[in-house]
């Protein structure tokens, strides 16, 4: 399978994880907390950030009815029309440009999710490099359509949809011309859980559909995503925000600026642990051989004498004979007189 190249960055498994730091509604509807976060980003060593980019007419209808109401007592968000949540929530779309002008300033890749097709035809005028899909937006064919046609990659996660659903969405981006797809596990609850991430499916999705993978991770903390980098994700999406403790419409799920940059620093190593099949020590490890037990002298012996469990030990270091050959040496006969201390070798033995 080929890189895919998002900016500066390759994205594979013979390359770190992708790490995107998602802003969402986090910037409070201010553009100074915005920039702030990008700056906090970058400083934690993500190598994205990434909008969402709609408002609340390109999302939904003003009405108050219970069909356009959060009842879920469970929500973060219950009780909002959905219109008053995408209110609250939308990135501006004149802060676009500054935002990502100075996630270039900051070696950042800037990008978003389109919501709607007037959002790519904006975003196509910012020349981003690649395309996000939500989740609640992965069965949006005319949308598919659209961002499929500007050739860029494409990122997709799969919250909800059936295998059946993501083959039909991976078909539609196929054949309207994408090709080159990444697609994120994702479960889309807000917090999800670890139990709810299932991660063993991320090596599924590779092989099914031939591309590449990686998380959109709703959980608190790092260990999930942390996990998913064994697994084969080549990307992780997280939230994140300057502080939970000053709110925010997805505040309570995202990471501050320390756990960020403690999952970049972990991702990478667990991506630099994954090496290849190896058995036998390392080039590292070689200096250690010495230290594995061998069969040694545990006390003076006169030429003649015998091999008994009094004279004859199994310890560190590793210059003798391996201990395997400990019952075999029992009653046997040395050939000359061995000092306590000396590796036993075959050429004392008879």
């Amino acid at each position: 399978m080929k890189p895919i190249k998002i900016g500066q960055y390759l994205i594979s498994r013979e390359n770190p994880p992708f790490i995107v730091a998602e802003m969402s509604g986090n910037h409070n509807h201010s553009l100074e907390r915005a920039l702030a976060i990008v700056e906090a980003a970058a400083k934690a060593g993500a190598k994205a950030v990434k909008l969402q980019t709609y408002t609340a007419d390109t999302m939904t209808l003003d009405l108050e009815s219970s069909e356009f109401r959060i009842e879920d007592p469970k929500s973060l968000w219950y009780g909002y029309s959905l219109y008053r949540l995408y209110q609250q929530a939308y990135t501006p779309w004149e802060w676009h440009e500054a935002i990502f002008q100075r996630c270039h300033e900051l070696g950042l890749v800037a990008f978003s999710t389109p919501f709607d097709e007037t959002a790519v035809d904006f975003l196509e005028g910012l020349n981003v490099p690649c395309y996000k899909i939500a989740s609640f937006e992965n069965l949006d064919y005319p949308l598919l359509q659209k961002v499929a046609k500007t050739k860029k990659p494409i990122i997709v996660s799969t919250g909800m949809a059936t295998v059946g659903e993501l083959g039909e969405t991976v078909d539609v981006l196929r054949e309207a011309g994408a090709e080159e797809i990444i697609l994120l596990k994702c479960t889309s609850t807000y917090p999800a859980t670890p139990e709810d991430s299932n991660l063993l499916t991320i090596p599924h999705l590779r092989q099914l559909f031939d591309c590449e993978v990686g998380l959109s991770d709703h959980t608190l903390g790092i260990g999930v995503a942390v996990a998913s980098v064994a697994l084969g994700a080549t990307v992780i999406e997280k939230h994140f925000t300057l502080s939970r403790a000053e709110g925010g419409v997805d505040a309570a799920f995202s990471m501050e600026p320390d756990e960020l940059q403690q999952l970049v620093v972990e991702a990478e190593r667990a991506w630099q642990s994954l090496g290849t099949v190896k058995y036998g020590p390392t080039e590292n490890e070689k200096e250690s051989l010495k230290f594995r037990r061998s069969l040694y002298v545990a006390a003076d012996m006169r030429a003649g004498e015998v091999f008994t469990e009094q004279n004859l030990k199994a310890i560190r270091p590793g210059f003798g004979l391996p201990p395997k050959y400990y019952q075999l040496l029992l009653g046997k006969k040395v050939n000359r007189d061995l000092k306590k201390g000396t590796a036993v070798k075959w050429e004392y033995v008879g």
